[in-house]
């Protein structure tokens, strides 16, 4: 499993030569200037150097990543028992996440304990590619799939009024989404997991991942979100954002070098005051 360890390796030795040749790498530094604006300038350097590393790692790891969930010794699972939880009745659930370390590893947990759950996924551009990170997501276990857009927000509604979970990610900016803070600033959030939760009366569910080797991670199963149900679906719905944000928020503090930080995830105003 050495083997696993290398490629890992190489995928942050590349990132770390080419990341910063790219116009991703400027999205990068102006996302982490918005969220640390007292960092110095070697701190910056400093994250923006393990950001890339971490990237790189993943992108190298995806192709493998059957390899890696088969793997005990490769990811542990804190928590589990609330998944044991889920599996044996106590669900569905909305899982809510973001794009912290190997975020594959994710789905793959959910659907090892047994749970049945939609899990959404962003098609890529090239059909060709997108068939082949279809291909990959079976090696390791994820059968279900459900596109984005309208079409899938009706797929995931069908889910769970079968009594099936969902699966979403909650970092990346979504036009026309929730105004809700983030790091001291406006961003526009998805406003379906909480949506959801509050149609079907079911928590949140968060979760993440943390590198804690090469190729090796911590999955964390966090408490459950319960959402409060005053009849303003609005406010609610507002209310919920509100805390997924939080989360994301908390989890990105705590590890920033691990999440992704070459998405706009804020407004374009934002970018521009940063530019000035």
């Amino acid at each position: 499993m050495q083997r696993v360890d290398a490629v890992s390796d190489f995928g942050a030795w590349l990132f770390r030569k080419l990341g910063p040749l790219t116009p991703a790498h400027r999205v990068a530094e102006r996302n982490l200037r918005i969220v640390f604006p007292r960092a110095d300038e070697a701190d910056i350097a400093r994250l923006l150097d393990a950001q890339w590393g971490h990237a790189g790692r993943w992108f190298m790891e995806f192709p493998i990543l059957d390899r890696i969930v088969s793997d005990p010794e490769r990811v542990e699972v804190v928590n589990a028992e609330r998944l044991a939880e889920i599996a044996g009745g106590a669900g569905p659930v909305v899982f809510i996440s973001g794009h912290f370390s190997s975020f594959e590893i994710m789905p793959a947990v959910i659907i090892r304990a047994g749970i049945a759950c939609q899990i959404t996924y962003r098609a890529t551009n090239n059909p060709y590619v997108d068939a082949r990170v279809r291909a990959s997501r079976w090696r390791y276990g994820v059968r279900l799939f459900a596109p984005k857009g309208t079409d899938g927000a009706r797929e995931l509604l069908r889910a769970l009024g079968r009594g099936e979970s969902v699966a979403l990610m909650n970092d990346q900016k979504f036009n026309g989404g929730v105004e809700a803070p983030l790091f001291g600033l406006t961003a526009h959030t998805a406003p379906g997991p909480s949506s959801f939760a509050l149609r079907f009366g079911i928590p949140l569910q968060p979760m993440s991942v943390q590198r804690i080797g090469k190729a090796r991670f911590r999955v964390v199963v966090h408490e459950p979100i319960v959402l409060q149900d005053t009849g303003d679906r609005t406010a609610d719905i507002e209310a919920g954002v509100r805390r997924i944000n939080a989360f994301i928020e908390e989890r990105v503090r705590e590890r920033p070098e691990e999440w992704f930080w070459v998405h706009k995830r804020w407004p374009n105003e934002a970018y521009a005051r940063d530019a000035r």
